[in-house]
């Protein structure tokens, strides 16, 4: 494999300034289903919408949760994108097979890139059309790996948290062989589609690194550790489990970082019809 260099080219165009990154819980032994669905019906239909597809991953550890990103050019353009997809033919068709396998579907993150270049570079990548996808899904002929990290943050801290991790990690990770994909802090806007939950009352720093091997990057966020200053976590897979308390902090997701949380590399392995969109 060839070094990934410290410094890469801007891209000219980035992709959605609007991301939500959706973790849906499934009942048990229905994740295929959904990406079935997911991959020959839902992923042309949105885009025609008004939205683009980043992509689908399936957790490593826990077979039942589906993970997925989409994004907006605006806050105004997701409304109007939600309200043609949600009242529109294709999701009324499929909409009853597809909530037939989820538990949850409503934690959900909206999201801006970080800093101005911090967004997805998708030009010039291409997925699987509508008819490939569910037999490359099934064949798992996966190029890669990506790894998500959730940092919970205290309020007004964001900007400098990002700014810190764009000086001193960006490099460090391409080190490793890795690279980062994008990196977004929570959009404080309103929710313009408000049908759609998603979690309020969040301040958060994201990473989406892709690995090309099967070997997951170090926990790249363990650096940037302060004391009383913020929660880091690195969900393997982007599971749901909650981190482990300080030991006196009276809920466990606003803990005050005292004492560090256990932590993993969040792995997640792509769908081929959005393993192709990453270009790992």
């Amino acid at each position: 494999m060839s070094p990934i260099p410290n410094a890469t080219p801007k891209p000219a165009v980035l992709a959605s300034p609007i991301v939500e990154l959706r973790q849906y819980t499934l009942k048990p032994g229905r994740r295929e289903t959904l990406i079935d669905i997911f991959d020959t019906q839902f992923i042309e239909s949105q885009e025609d919408a008004g939205m683009t597809i980043i992509g689908q991953f399936r957790d490593l550890d826990r077979p039942d949760m589906f993970v997925w990103m989409r994004g907006f050019e605006s806050m105004d353009a997701r409304k109007d994108a939600l309200s043609a997809f949600y009242d529109g033919p294709v999701w009324a068709a499929h909409r009853d097979a597809a909530n037939a396998t989820m538990i949850d579907s409503d934690d959900v993150l909206l999201l801006r890139p970080a800093w101005p270049d911090a967004g997805f570079d998708l030009s010039g990548l291409r997925r699987p059309m509508a008819d490939m996808a569910k037999s490359t899904s099934e064949r798992s002929g996966l190029p890669g790996l990506v790894e998500i990290s959730i940092h919970h943050l205290r309020p007004g801290i964001g900007a400098d948290f990002a700014g810190r991790f764009q000086a001193e990690m960006v490099a460090r990770l391409a080190q490793t062989g890795a690279r980062l994909l994008g990196a977004f802090l929570t959009e404080p806007a309103a929710n313009t589609f408000p049908r759609l939950p998603v979690r309020a009352g969040e301040n958060v720093f994201i990473t989406v690194a892709g690995s090309p091997t099967a070997m997951p990057t170090p926990a790249i966020a363990s650096p940037l550790r302060r004391r009383g200053r913020h929660l880091a976590r690195t969900f393997r897979a982007l599971a749901l489990s909650r981190p482990r308390r300080c030991g006196w902090c009276p809920r466990p997701d606003r803990c005050c970082g005292d004492q560090r949380p256990e932590s993993s590399p969040a792995i997640a392995e792509a769908t081929k019809a959005g393993s192709s969109q990453w270009g790992l």
